[in-house]
């Protein structure tokens, strides 16, 4: 799907953030203040911004899920976990599926021409002559049929 390798998890970030870097030429905080300044001057810019920050924030999410699933585990007794605990794992599965959902994004973005990223106008409505028709009529009924 894309030339980015597989990588570890906190590394996911900091890999899509140097090919968003890469592909505008620039620091991400200096692409942030630019986009901020004029979001309509590049669509592809202001989206690929936007997805990093969702990005950013998922991991930071998963990140203080994670510690606190680590420190609940320190204090478990016995092999069988109680319900705050599974709680807590499922909070990490969901912060997962987020951060994954996020970098997919992000990872398309940056694989689409710059020209597709951007908002694109509707198509505009199709006009058609179709001409009325009649409802197909009934089939007739037959008495005495076979039964």
């Amino acid at each position: 799907m894309s030339d980015l390798p597989e990588v570890l998890d906190g590394e996911v970030v900091a890999l899509l953030g140097e090919a968003v870097e890469a592909r505008f030429g620039m620091a991400l905080p200096q692409l942030a203040r630019a986009v901020k300044a004029a979001p309509e001057a590049n669509p592809s810019a202001t989206q690929l911004v936007h997805w990093y920050g969702l990005l950013a924030q998922a991991q930071d999410a998963l990140e203080k899920a994670e510690d606190a699933l680590v420190a609940a585990l320190e204090t478990a007794v016995g092999e069988v976990l109680d319900d705050p605990v599974m709680e807590l794992a499922q909070q990490v599965n969901a912060a997962v599926e987020v951060r994954d959902g996020r970098a997919a994004t992000l990872r398309f973005l940056l694989e689409a021409p710059a020209e597709q990223t951007g908002t694109r106008p509707r198509p505009a409505l199709r006009v058609t002559t179709t001409l009325p028709t009649a409802a197909p009529a009934r089939p007739a009924r037959i008495r005495g049929g076979l039964r």
